[in-house]
C-alpha cells in the first residue's frame, strides 16, 4: 500500500525548499544577463518554480505534515557562487546559462531520487513525474539558448 511516511515527508520537504532555491536563483539570473530572451525564459522559470512550491506545498499540507517556508543555506551560496562567476566572466549569459543547465540536471536527479521512493502516494507521484517533465523539458529549452550564443 502507498502510504505518506516520514521519509516521504522529508524528501517532498527538501524538493520544497530546493524549488524555492531554483525560483530565488532564476530571479538571480534575470539580473545577471542582457540578453532579453534569456531574461524572459528565467523569469518564466522562476513563476513556474514558484508554482511548483505551492503545489508542493498543498501536497505536504494535505498529509498533515508541516512543509519549509524558506530556501536552503546552499541555494544561498549557490546564489552568492553565480554572481562572482557572472561578474568575473567574460561572457555573463553563457556563464549563468551554464549554471541554469547544471541546476536543472541537478533537480531532476532531485525529482527521480524522491520517485523511486515506494511509498509515494498516487496524487504525490503524479505531481512529482509532471513537475519533472516540466524541468525536462525546459533543460532542453534552455539547451537552445546555449548554441545561441
Amino acid at each position: 500500500m502507498e502510504t505518506y511516511t516520514d521519509t516521504v515527508g522529508t524528501k517532498l520537504n527538501l524538493l520544497l525548499e530546493k524549488n524555492y532555491d531554483a525560483e530565488k536563483g532564476y530571479r538571480n539570473a534575470i539580473e545577471n544577463v542582457q540578453n532579453e530572451e534569456l531574461k524572459k525564459f528565467f523569469s518564466k522559470k522562476s513563476s513556474e518554480r514558484s508554482s511548483f512550491a505551492q503545489d508542493l506545498k498543498t501536497e505536504i499540507a494535505s498529509f498533515n505534515q508541516d512543509a519549509d517556508q524558506s530556501g536552503s543555506v546552499l541555494g544561498d551560496i549557490h546564489r552568492v557562487w553565480m554572481d562572482l562567476k557572472s561578474t568575473f566572466s567574460s561572457n555573463n549569459d553563457e556563464a549563468v546559462l551554464e549554471e541554469a543547465i547544471r541546476g536543472e540536471k541537478a533537480a531532476i536527479e532531485e525529482y527521480n531520487s524522491v520517485l523511486s521512493e515506494t511509498a509515494l502516494p498516487k496524487s504525490t507521484k503524479t505531481l512529482l513525474e509532471s513537475q519533472k517533465r516540466k524541468i525536462e523539458v525546459d533543460l532542453a529549452s534552455v539547451k537552445v539558448f546555449e548554441f545561441l550564443h
